[in-house]
């Protein structure tokens, strides 16, 4: 009988990045087999009114949405539904094609269900994801899009790299996030200034309506975070994800010295600042929390921390296709033993 851990066992036999080839592949493929979409889709999609809210004025059917990194260059979208995702993320795009850094520049740690990449913004550029992305949207649940500079872009041009992606993309998304927190993009995380902050969503708001985020790293001080977060939403921005990869290599043991560390090693990191922040920026504006999520107990705390809506990514790597449905299944049981009927009341509920 088909397990993913038999699946698990191949697929870790080869480079991680070979690896997550193949699983686009594979994803591509399931996007267009109707047949196979419908019997995945059934086995591992919640759409269940307890877990539907609307966000952005847009229908969320369940909470948990698939991080940016996975999904580059928009082809895999039309099988998140099948994965179980109630919304997706593609990027981070740049508005010109990159290669991003040499490889190897992805690691995976299987003791601590933890992988490290150093990708760089690897991707077809603005052009060709749109095509991809204009062949499904609007979809069946919200798309959003991570969009970034090209690494050959100086620091003075930035805000040029992100108009250009924001003109191109926003009648194509549901929402739109501002990454500047990418380790793997020389000097990006230093954008993380509360001036170039305010230019940048300043600029967004004169652009279009659409909801634009803040995607920040989990290894700023707290304090500066919540300024900088204070920043953008002051400016127009729409909401706040916390957190990016981590470069604090002390989490993994013998782990590489360059590139951003996710998974578990991360969720105790994440979930810490998430909680900072959100005691101050709860009912401020929408917070997404990701970093380490992998299991219904450990997004069912974020979002009673203050998440409306929570992402994962490298815990798809270790648990498979149906750790969304369990999250979700996970989050019910949770409600219910709480007494909560539907997810709103639970977002925030240990800020209350």
């Amino acid at each position: 009988m088909f397990s993913y851990n038999s699946l698990k066992k191949i697929l870790f036999k080869f480079d991680p990045e070979t690896a997550h080839n193949i699983a686009e592949c594979g994803l591509r493929i399931l996007g267009k087999c109707k047949i196979a979409k419908a019997y995945m889709q059934k086995k591992n999609y919640i759409n269940n009114p307890k877990l539907t809210q609307e966000v952005f004025g847009v229908k969320f059917a369940n909470p948990v949405g698939l991080a940016a990194g996975f999904d580059k260059n928009a082809t895999m979208i039309k099988a998140m539904q099948s994965l179980g995702f109630g919304f997706t993320e593609i990027g981070t795009m740049t508005p010109k094609p990159q290669d991003g850094n040499a490889k190897p520049r992805m690691f995976r740690y299987p003791e601590q269900k933890s992988v490290q990449n150093a990708m760089g913004f690897n991707n077809k550029g603005a052009h060709e994801v749109l095509k991809n992305l204009k062949k499904v949207y609007p979809f069946d649940i919200p798309v959003g899009t991570n969009i970034g500079k090209n690494k050959t872009t100086p620091e003075e041009f930035a805000l040029s790299d992100y108009k250009s992606l924001i003109k191109k993309f926003e009648a194509s998304s549901d929402y739109l996030v501002i990454n500047i927190s990418s380790p793997n993009t020389p000097n990006l995380r230093d954008l993380q200034n509360e001036k170039f902050i305010t230019e940048l969503f300043t600029m967004a708001k004169e652009l279009t309506s659409k909801p634009i985020l803040l995607k920040i790293a989990p290894d700023m001080e707290a304090q500066m975070a919540i300024n900088l977060c204070n920043s953008a939403i002051n400016a127009g921005a729409a909401g706040i994800i916390a957190t990016n990869t981590t470069i604090d290599y002390s989490l993994v043991p013998n782990c590489q010295n360059f590139g951003g560390l996710s998974g578990a090693c991360l969720t105790k990191k994440s979930g810490e600042l998430f909680k900072e922040l959100a005691r101050e920026l709860f009912g401020k504006t929408i917070l997404i929390s990701v970093g380490g999520i992998s299991n219904g107990a450990q997004a069912y705390e974020r979002i009673k921390n203050g998440a409306t809506l929570v992402q994962s990514y490298s815990g798809l790597i270790f648990e498979g296709p149906s750790m969304v449905r369990k999250i979700n299944e996970e989050i019910l049981e949770l409600m219910a033993k709480d007494g909560y009927e539907n997810i709103t009341d639970v977002i925030g509920a240990n800020l209350k």
